[in-house]
């Protein structure tokens, strides 16, 4: 077993969305999404549907104001009924959670990975810092997967959790998938509104199972119940091009999530592919 040192770091370039070159002038949460609770900035408005919860009292009044010259009525004042009733629609600052979950299993580029993805951890929780965005690591090899460094926007958590990761043994894909899946849907507990990122970086030969399934079958049953849930989920091919089998595409094939062979394996081109998919359309 060997230790793993962290990568490079640098300082990098603020993360963005499509939605903040438009709506961002302050630090805070950096994606916008649509709330359901009664805080959040009032955007727009849409029929409440005869239920008086949120009400827009503007966009009320406007309705019944329409309603009434449409029906040609003389008499002054206003009378409001539940048809005219609008409710708000709010939208506040959603943090993003970035999941990195590594094949920590013994190959030529094993200790590659691990370093190259502690680099790219601290570089992005130095831009996370001051908007609450959360980084976390999931590691799997021999027989099981490691939750190595929980959800967190905190540098020096970071430095102590990541400080000694061994590498080598056995490929238990499914292990990680679920135990990724798993912290995902707890900081979705915690926080509905989160937005998570699953960043995989593996050659997708597992050779582990859960179950008495064959292991490739196993991983992407898992991987698929993963896209059911509505998680991003970008997979890194870790296989050397010479003997790769497509078996790392049909895992993202699985996660609905698109593949990438990085030509070099450091923290500044893996920091990049994450900030180009959090700058995607969502």
């Amino acid at each position: 077993m060997l230790a793993v040192d962290i990568g490079p770091t640098f300082k990098p370039r603020r993360l963005s969305t499509p939605l903040d070159r438009l709506t961002r002038s302050t630090a805070g949460k950096r994606s916008l999404t649509k709330t359901k609770r009664k805080r959040g900035r009032y955007v727009q408005s849409l029929p409440a549907n005869g239920k008086p919860d949120d009400l827009a009292l503007d966009a009320t009044l406007r309705h019944a104001a329409l309603s009434r010259t449409r029906e040609h009525r003389t008499e002054p004042g206003i009378q409001l009924k539940k048809s005219d009733w609008q409710k708000k629609v709010r939208v506040r600052r959603a943090a993003n959670l970035i999941l990195f979950v590594v094949d920590a299993s013994w190959s030529m580029a094993a200790s590659e990975r691990i370093e190259a993805t502690k680099g790219a951890i601290f570089s992005l929780l130095t831009d996370a810092y001051k908007r609450r965005d959360q980084v976390g690591l999931v590691v799997f090899q021999r027989e099981e997967a490691r939750l190595e460094l929980a959800p967190t926007s905190s540098v020096e958590l970071a430095k102590e959790a990541l400080k000694d990761i061994p590498v080598g043994g056995k490929t238990p894909l499914s292990h990680g998938l679920v135990l990724a899946y798993r912290v995902i849907q707890q900081a979705r507990r915690k926080d509905p509104e989160v937005m998570p990122l699953m960043i995989l970086l593996t050659d997708g030969a597992g050779n582990v199972s859960l179950t008495r399934l064959p292991p490739q079958e196993e991983a992407l049953r898992v991987a698929r119940l993963i896209a059911r849930s509505g998680i991003r989920s970008v997979v890194i091919n870790m296989e050397h091009p010479s003997f790769d089998r497509g078996l790392t595409q049909e895992l993202a094939d699985a996660l609905k999530g698109p593949c990438y062979t990085l030509r070099e394996l450091r923290a500044q081109e893996l920091y990049q592919t994450v900030r180009d998919e959090l700058a995607a359309d969502r």
